[in-house]
């Protein structure tokens, strides 16, 4: 799906931002929660941002954005 999108690195760098934001948070391994994760992670990708930590902080900004949801 993404693979074509992106480079070997950018893609790397997008799974352990995943994983680092998943890792931190209750539910984290849900799907639900781990998409929504994903969505943001990959549009940071996408707007050009590719660091490790861009990328991890799109991460945890779809999860603030749940938090403030269910509030």
């Amino acid at each position: 799906m993404i693979e074509g999108k992106f480079d070997s690195r950018t893609l790397a760098n997008m799974n352990v931002a995943l994983d680092r934001v998943c890792e931190k948070v209750p539910h984290g391994e849900d799907y639900v929660v781990r998409k929504r994760v994903a969505k943001q992670i990959i549009r940071c990708a996408s707007s050009g941002k590719t660091t490790l930590s861009d990328l991890t902080a799109a991460g945890q900004r779809a999860l603030i954005k749940v938090a403030v949801a269910t509030k």
